[in-house]
Formats: structure tokens, sequence, C-alpha cells
């Protein structure tokens, strides 16, 4: 608490987390439970939520499929509906599917919403051919731990929510999308416009061990394509432009286009060229994969780009380079840092320990956060701990999911009275 009560942002909330043992709720006249309690009515959701995860995971809803993603779509409304929740839904455009939208209002003044998507990597039938099951500690299934076990602990929170009679709120948003897994291309702008409406922004993608994640990178895309002139390979070469050449050559000059100290990094993973082995190749492209934290990477790479590309090694032969802009990132600063130092004070009540960390892929907490608009502090992997992500192995620990249902609802409760 001593460490958290230095940060000016969240110093009043020092005083609010020490007055929550005395009152809380729409009429401030009822005790406070204390963490453990909490903890103990999150654990007592663990079985119905279990039940919730299993129907989620055992219905296929990768981007595109919108026959299961309707399906989980009425399981989430349902849940929501159930919950209080005034429910709106709206199409996003491109995959198919429907973003959720689920509004509560309480007594309060702070803005807080939750985020997770409901769409998975897999294809139909992965879901009949390995469905949700239990081994130990371990919970399996598609999509299980990225993101539907987040889902489920957005929703079980606010149930512990409910059951404690907590409104100190003023509007707590949860957001479902379906089209993360493919770039939130019909979601994003929604996503963006929501946030710009609220304090704090919780999203639910799941970590790799127990934290919270300050920072996620940004994804673009960039490609070089290169044009020559063909000829016979084995009786005219010289006459032709052999573009395989010159973009080998392109590449191997584009291949530190990253940026160790800022964690930049440009990877090209697909080749293409030519057509016959015996004609020289006219035709020739890459695609490749950047990964950043920092805005302003983005156009120095361009920039660098564009002036190393002068340099060729076959005359006459055409180069380009183009960047395709993808998801954004959540970049390090300081509104996501005290969020992350509060989850840690609360994780502390119950004598467990957080950790913070940034994450390699990019997720809609980047769409979220925006450096123009400082008034909305985002915080990331609030969902239970999983691994081995979009593959078979794919597991969420079970030991995980009652903390992080506890860890939601001292968050409201603590973000509500900071308010």
């Amino acid at each position: 608490m001593k460490m958290l009560c230095q940060i000016p942002r969240l110093a009043a909330l020092c005083l609010a987390i020490a007055a929550s043992t005395t009152a809380f709720g729409a009429d401030n006249s009822s005790a406070q439970p204390d963490p453990e309690e909490i903890l103990k009515l999150a654990e007592a959701q663990q079985p119905q939520l279990l039940e919730t995860l299993e129907k989620l995971v055992n219905i296929d809803s990768g981007t595109g499929d919108e026959q299961g993603l309707a399906q989980v779509e009425k399981i989430l409304v349902d849940r929501l509906m159930a919950l209080g929740a005034e429910v709106e839904t709206q199409p996003a455009e491109t995959f198919g599917g429907n973003s959720i939208i689920g509004t509560l209002k309480g007594s309060g003044e702070a803005k807080i919403m939750l985020m997770v998507h409901y769409d998975t990597v897999f294809t139909k039938g992965e879901a009949e051919k390995r469905p949700f099951r239990r081994d130990g500690n371990r919970l399996h299934g598609p999509g299980v731990a990225d993101a539907k076990g987040g889902a489920v602990v957005m929703l079980h929170g606010v149930e512990v929510l409910n059951e404690i009679n907590f409104d100190g709120y003023g509007t707590l948003t949860l957001f479902f999308n379906p089209d993360e897994e493919k770039g939130s291309i019909g979601s994003r702008e929604l996503i963006g416009e929501l946030a710009g409406k609220h304090d704090y922004v919780l999203s639910y993608e799941p970590p790799d061990r127990d934290i919270v994640a300050v920072a996620t990178n940004g994804i673009n895309y960039v490609f070089v394509d290169v044009k020559g002139k063909s000829s016979h390979a084995g009786s005219a070469p010289d006459q032709g432009r052999n573009a395989i050449t010159e973009l080998s050559h392109q590449l191997l000059q584009l291949q530190d286009l990253g940026d160790p100290e800022k964690q930049t990094t440009v990877n090209w993973t697909i080749v293409e060229g030519g057509s016959k082995r015996n004609i020289i190749p006219a035709q020739a492209k890459a695609e490749g994969d950047m990964r950043y934290s920092d805005y302003s990477e983005t156009e120095r790479v361009i920039n660098d780009a564009a002036a190393i590309i002068k340099n060729q090694k076959i005359s006459d032969t055409k180069v380009e380079f183009r960047l395709e802009r993808g998801r954004t990132p959540l970049s390090p600063n300081a509104a996501t840092k005290e969020l992350a130092a509060l989850a840690q004070t609360l994780y502390q009540d119950i004598g467990r320990d957080l950790g913070t960390g940034a994450m390699g892929f990019g997720t809609d907490a980047g769409y979220a956060y925006s450096s123009d608009n400082p008034k909305t502090a985002v915080l990331e992997t609030l969902g239970p701990v999983g691994k081995s992500l979009h593959s078979e192995d794919e597991y969420v620990l079970v030991d995980s999911i009652a903390p992080r249902v506890y860890l939601t609802v001292r968050m409201i409760m603590a973000l509500s009275q900071q308010n």
C-alpha cells in the first residue's frame, strides 16, 4: 500500500481502500466484505463458472464462423441480461458476428469498461474433436484460454458484485467482440470509441504467468515487391533482370530494420518468385511481420526502408517497399503502470504476488489506449493464466481463476471509490 500511496494520481485511492472496510453499496449502509471474504465468494462461483466455460468452449466460434459466433453471442447476451445489464449488439463488418455491449448503471461516477473477444483461431469441428476437459489443475479445449476464460471471469466478477450489492460505479460496461483473431477489423473503431468514454479499461486476454501486462506490441505488415525482366535462363540469361536475385539483395539489406533498444522487430516470413525453372524471373515479392511499442517506429521504418532500397544490385529492376498498419500498441505509460500498482496492492491483500510485464503479441488493448487521450487508463491480461495459445495444447490453470475473479471485483470497487 505504501508504494501505491506514493503515486500522485492514485494517492486518493489509498484513502478509498482504507475506507472500504466500512461501507459500500447504493446506500453505503452495509459492512463491506474483507478481501478474504471476497476471495471465498469468488471461489464459490467456480463450479458455475466452469459450467459456463464448458458451454462456450464446446461451441466452435472461429473468426468468421457466423453460426458458432451467434450461439456464443446468445449465451453471453442471456448472461448479461441476467446480471441486470442493458444489452445492445453491433455488427462487426468484414468477418461477421456482432460486438456485444452490456451496460450496468450504478450510484457512483467512475466509468469502467471490461473487454475481451469471443472468437478463436480454430476451424469448425475442433470443439467436437477435442471438447472441454479437465486434467488436474489444467482445463483444455479450443479457446479455453484465448479468450473464453477471460469472458467467464468478467461475467462471474459482476456476479460477485451483485451478490454483495455493490453498485458504487457510475457505468460498468462489458464488451465482447467477434473478430479479434483477425485484427478486430470490424470492431476496432467501436473499441476506441467506447474506451474514450470510460475512465478505466480492463482487458481480459490470458497472461502466461501471474502478471498483468503494462504494454503490448503493435503489429504492422511489411512488403517488398520487385519487378525485373524475363528471359531464357539457358540461352539468354543476361538479357533478363532477375527479380529473385534483387529481392534477395534487398532482404539482406533490410534485415536490420528493427531496433533492439526500442524492442522493434521486423522479420521477413514469406517469399515468392518465379514461374518456371528455365525462365529468369520477372517478379518476386516478400512479406514480413513488424512488432513495435513506440508509435514513432512506424514512420521510422518506412523512411529507413525507402532509403535502403535505393541501393540496388540488378540494374533496371523496380523495387517497392510498403507498410500496412495493423494493430496499434499499448505503449508504456504512467496511467497503465498506476493501474498495475493498484492490482498488485489488491493481490497482496490475499497473500499473492502479482508481477507486471509486456506482451510480445498485439491485443485490443492497443485500440482502447490512445496517447492522445490520457484520460482513459488501460490494463491488459486480467484473464486467467494460460499457455500454449493457438494450439491443441492450449490450457488454463484452474487455481488462477478464482483469484482473477477476486481481482476483477476488487479493481472495480477500488476504482469506483477512487472517483
